[in-house]
Protein backbone atom coordinates (compact mmCIF):
# COMPACT_ATOMS: atom_id res chain seq x y z
CA UNK A 1 0.00 0.00 0.00
CA UNK A 2 1.27 3.34 -1.16
CA UNK A 3 1.15 5.88 1.44
CA UNK A 4 -0.05 9.75 0.78
CA UNK A 5 3.13 11.98 2.23
CA UNK A 6 0.50 15.11 1.43
CA UNK A 7 -2.50 13.32 3.78
CA UNK A 8 -5.07 14.58 1.74
CA UNK A 9 -5.86 10.96 1.30
CA UNK A 10 -10.12 10.87 0.81
CA UNK A 11 -10.46 14.74 0.46
CA UNK A 12 -11.90 15.07 -2.68
CA UNK A 13 -14.63 12.40 -1.63
CA UNK A 14 -15.23 14.86 1.85
CA UNK A 15 -15.26 17.94 -0.72
CA UNK A 16 -17.95 16.51 -2.66
CA UNK A 17 -20.44 15.40 0.05
CA UNK A 18 -20.22 19.16 1.00
CA UNK A 19 -20.42 20.57 -2.45
CA UNK A 20 -23.19 18.67 -3.63
CA UNK A 21 -26.27 19.52 -1.81
CA UNK A 22 -25.37 23.00 -2.54
CA UNK A 23 -25.14 22.33 -6.54
CA UNK A 24 -28.60 20.50 -6.05
CA UNK A 25 -30.04 23.10 -4.54
CA UNK A 26 -28.78 25.88 -6.67
CA UNK A 27 -29.98 23.31 -9.73
CA UNK A 28 -33.02 23.82 -7.91
CA UNK A 29 -33.50 27.41 -7.86
CA UNK A 30 -32.66 27.93 -11.17
CA UNK A 31 -35.06 25.35 -11.89
CA UNK A 32 -37.62 27.71 -10.22
CA UNK A 33 -36.49 30.74 -11.89
CA UNK A 34 -37.15 29.39 -15.13
CA UNK A 35 -40.54 27.72 -14.22
CA UNK A 36 -41.09 31.03 -13.01
CA UNK A 37 -40.26 32.67 -16.69
CA UNK A 38 -42.27 30.30 -17.99
CA UNK A 39 -45.63 31.42 -15.61
CA UNK A 40 -44.47 34.67 -16.94
CA UNK A 41 -45.14 34.34 -20.46
CA UNK A 42 -48.11 32.36 -19.98
CA UNK A 43 -49.78 35.21 -18.32
CA UNK A 44 -48.67 37.75 -21.24
CA UNK A 45 -50.18 35.08 -23.79
CA UNK A 46 -53.27 34.94 -21.66
CA UNK A 47 -53.52 38.84 -21.33
CA UNK A 48 -53.50 38.82 -24.77
CA UNK A 49 -56.26 36.90 -25.52
CA UNK A 50 -58.67 38.08 -22.97
CA UNK A 51 -57.62 41.30 -24.00
CA UNK A 52 -58.74 40.17 -27.86
CA UNK A 53 -61.84 38.27 -26.52
CA UNK A 54 -63.35 41.42 -24.66
CA UNK A 55 -62.76 43.76 -27.90
CA UNK A 56 -64.56 41.71 -29.66
CA UNK A 57 -67.52 42.12 -26.97
CA UNK A 58 -67.49 38.60 -25.55
CA UNK A 59 -69.14 38.20 -22.04
CA UNK A 60 -66.76 38.51 -18.99
CA UNK A 61 -67.06 34.95 -17.63
CA UNK A 62 -65.87 33.30 -21.32
CA UNK A 63 -62.96 35.88 -21.53
CA UNK A 64 -62.14 35.02 -17.85
CA UNK A 65 -62.10 31.18 -18.80
CA UNK A 66 -60.51 31.43 -21.94
CA UNK A 67 -57.34 33.50 -19.62
CA UNK A 68 -57.29 30.55 -16.82
CA UNK A 69 -57.25 28.01 -19.81
CA UNK A 70 -54.01 29.62 -21.02
CA UNK A 71 -52.63 31.16 -17.39
CA UNK A 72 -53.97 28.29 -15.47
CA UNK A 73 -56.75 27.49 -13.24
CA UNK A 74 -55.42 29.89 -10.03
CA UNK A 75 -54.87 32.84 -12.13
CA UNK A 76 -56.49 35.94 -10.77
CA UNK A 77 -58.00 38.08 -14.19
CA UNK A 78 -59.14 41.76 -13.76
CA UNK A 79 -60.84 43.18 -16.86
CA UNK A 80 -61.65 46.87 -16.95
CA UNK A 81 -63.51 47.87 -20.14
CA UNK A 82 -64.67 51.07 -21.19
CA UNK A 83 -66.73 51.96 -24.53
CA UNK A 84 -63.67 52.43 -26.96
CA UNK A 85 -60.97 50.17 -25.10
CA UNK A 86 -60.45 47.03 -22.91
CA UNK A 87 -57.82 46.19 -20.79
CA UNK A 88 -57.14 42.74 -19.05
CA UNK A 89 -54.64 41.83 -16.16
CA UNK A 90 -53.59 38.88 -15.42
CA UNK A 91 -52.10 37.45 -11.50
CA UNK A 92 -50.60 34.35 -11.03
CA UNK A 93 -48.45 33.07 -7.79
CA UNK A 94 -45.42 31.12 -8.26
CA UNK A 95 -44.73 28.70 -5.48
CA UNK A 96 -41.12 27.00 -4.77
CA UNK A 97 -41.78 23.24 -5.91
CA UNK A 98 -40.49 22.11 -2.07
CA UNK A 99 -41.43 22.81 1.07
CA UNK A 100 -38.27 23.03 2.23
CA UNK A 101 -37.17 25.88 -0.20
CA UNK A 102 -40.70 27.24 0.43
CA UNK A 103 -39.16 28.08 4.09
CA UNK A 104 -35.73 29.99 2.58
CA UNK A 105 -37.66 31.46 -1.08
CA UNK A 106 -41.03 33.50 -0.69
CA UNK A 107 -43.82 32.66 -3.19
CA UNK A 108 -43.81 35.30 -6.48
CA UNK A 109 -46.44 36.98 -7.72
CA UNK A 110 -45.75 37.40 -11.54
CA UNK A 111 -48.27 39.55 -13.83
CA UNK A 112 -48.83 40.74 -17.15
CA UNK A 113 -51.46 43.47 -19.08
CA UNK A 114 -52.74 43.80 -22.19
CA UNK A 115 -55.04 46.83 -23.69
CA UNK A 116 -57.11 45.69 -27.18
CA UNK A 117 -59.26 48.74 -28.69
CA UNK A 118 -62.89 47.86 -28.92
CA UNK A 119 -64.20 46.24 -32.45
CA UNK A 120 -66.43 48.40 -34.29
CA UNK A 121 -65.16 51.76 -32.87
CA UNK A 122 -64.25 54.55 -35.37
CA UNK A 123 -60.92 55.72 -34.30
Amino acid sequence: MRSDPTGQRGSATAETAVVLPVLVLLLTCALWALGAVSVQLRCVEAARAGARAAARGEPADVIRSRVREVAGRTADVDLEMSATSATVAVTRVVSPPWPALARLLQPLSVSAEARADVEGVPP
